[in-house]
């Protein structure tokens, strides 16, 4: 059996937060939307749908309280990622330091959207 991933889909509590925050700072391209329930975006080989969480999963947190997640997506960039982060840094998006180890071919660099889904850039050396 062969396995091709072709979408993820993440559950979140501001669509249009999200749709903004993917599309303007990666560039990603908008295919489809119903307006505040859903959005379809198009990242390279794979799709990301964001989707509105259902109201009996929402619960008032307090703004200081960080979501926890488990999923991380990976971005592959075609551009320097020191000039990227610090691009994104400049538009307050939250990004650790690059790192790079021995025998792994490629500098990342892990952020996070606005709430608190966890993103890594990476990039070959």
């Amino acid at each position: 059996m062969k396995l091709n991933l072709s979408g993820i889909i993440l559950f979140v509590k501001d669509v249009e937060k999200l749709k903004s925050f993917y599309i303007n700072n990666f560039n990603l391209e908008l295919k489809e939307e119903i307006s505040s329930e859903w959005v379809l975006l198009k990242a390279g080989q794979c799709e990301i749908g964001l989707h509105k969480t259902g109201s009996q999963y929402l619960t008032d947190i307090d703004k200081s309280e960080k979501d926890e997640s488990n999923t991380k997506m990976v971005f592959d960039i075609d551009e320097d990622i020191y000039l990227m982060r610090e691009k994104l840094l400049s538009k307050n998006v939250i990004l650790g330091e690059i790192k790079t180890w021995d025998g792994f071919d490629y500098r990342v660099c892990d952020g996070e959207d606005p709430e608190g889904n966890v993103f890594q850039l990476r990039v070959k050396k």
